[in-house]
């Protein structure tokens, strides 16, 4: 195995792939990425057995065709510490890999190619395709809500449910859930739903790259694929049944208001400085046209802010994670944000007050 390429075409391939590869591996070849060069396409193929990334490249000549795994992180630094613009030759000669630049020169431990595990080519049920941008902005308005090493395995991930041809994205962590629906509809497609891990998830929303470029999307009964023109990302995915979020939507909260949203972040973020650190916790007492939010910690220190909002309702007042307000402040995008609420026990709903694509509802908590 021959080839030469620009130091700056192969290192962004290799950064992405890289990216997925563990670096504490109980298997020696998961260190590994997998070089497979065939004529003029060079596809560099890294996973830690859960997803599985390819990120392919076109050289301007053809090498000698062949495949080898070599170590991704020190691959990947030697690209970043060669020079813009350098130029590598690469070869492969018994069983060590060799990399050229210049007057610089690296020799590689290599492992064979048959030894690196291959994520099964299942055949997807359901095939769609949406923009980048698109598939990003499911990923972002919902992933801060997704459980980190929840026992109930099955929220450490994101759910995808196509409904009548409706691709909508959820997560939870059990304190908060958060949903945004694709405005477009997916046609000629049967209902499923998909459980993707919260790896996968994070992998997925840093390769959305190129905003306006299309991702074809194959969802299988274990692996969810995501292909673009430069790369192809497989995850496997989460075995088990998601809880009825609609059921967590509040129905009967009658107790409306709505604000600024720059101005109610900002209130909740000094407030935070002298909320509890472990509970985080705020109250928001409401009046008429009025909101009051107080934090106070266990030093006896208190943070009082006061804010005019739109609100007619009978007064109330409830507590809740400031984190978990301010995570949705920051993901929303209006100018102005709307509260639904019914008592002090009962969850809130949060939405743009123009009826964007996402909904959020935050439990509250007694303080």
């Amino acid at each position: 195995m021959k080839f030469s390429v620009s130091r700056d075409a192969l290192l962004k391939p290799l950064n992405l792939v890289a990216g997925v590869v563990e670096r504490r591996q109980t298997l020696p070849v998961l260190s590994n990425v997998l070089l497979n060069l065939d004529g003029n396409r060079l596809s560099i193929t890294g996973t830690d057995l859960e997803v599985e990334l390819v990120g392919r490249l076109t050289l301007d000549d053809a090498g000698e065709a062949g495949e080898i795994t070599v170590p991704a992180r020190k691959l990947a630094d030697i690209c970043k510490s060669l020079p813009d613009g350098a130029d590598l030759q690469f070869s492969v000669a018994d069983g060590k890999a060799t990399v050229r630049s210049g007057r610089s020169r690296f020799t590689l431990a290599t492992l064979p190619a048959r030894e690196f595990p291959n994520i099964e080519d299942s055949i997807g049920t359901h095939q769609f395709t949406l923009k980048q941008s698109e598939l990003r902005r499911l990923i972002e308005r919902t992933g801060f809500a997704m459980a980190q090493q929840d026992v109930r395995y099955y929220l450490n991930g994101m759910y995808w449910e196509l409904r009548a041809g409706r691709l909508r994205a959820v997560a939870t962590d059990g304190h908060r859930l958060a949903i945004c629906t694709y405005p477009g509809t997916l046609k000629d497609l049967e209902d499923t739903q998909v459980i993707l891990p919260r790896k996968g998830v994070l992998e997925l929303a840093r390769l959305m790259q190129k905003d306006d470029d299309g991702v074809t999307v194959i969802l299988g009964s274990n692996h969810l694929r995501a292909t673009t023109e430069d790369f192809t990302f497989t995850s496997k995915l989460v075995d088990g049944k998601f809880p009825d979020y609609e059921r967590v939507l509040p129905r009967s909260a009658d107790k409306i208001l709505e604000g600024s949203r720059m101005e109610l972040r900002q209130a909740f973020t000094r407030t935070a400085i002298l909320s509890n650190e472990k509970y985080r916790g705020v109250r928001l007492k409401l009046s008429e046209n009025t909101l009051e939010i107080v934090a106070n910690n266990p030093e006896q220190e208190q943070a009082e802010e006061s804010l005019s909002i739109a609100y007619g309702g009978d007064s109330l007042e409830i507590g809740f994670n400031v984190g978990y307000l301010l995570d949705v402040l920051g993901v929303l995008s209006g100018e102005n944000v709307r509260f639904s609420l019914s008592d002090p026990n009962s969850s809130a709903l949060l939405e743009e007050t123009d009826g964007g694509d996402s909904l959020y509802v935050v439990m509250p908590m007694r303080l």
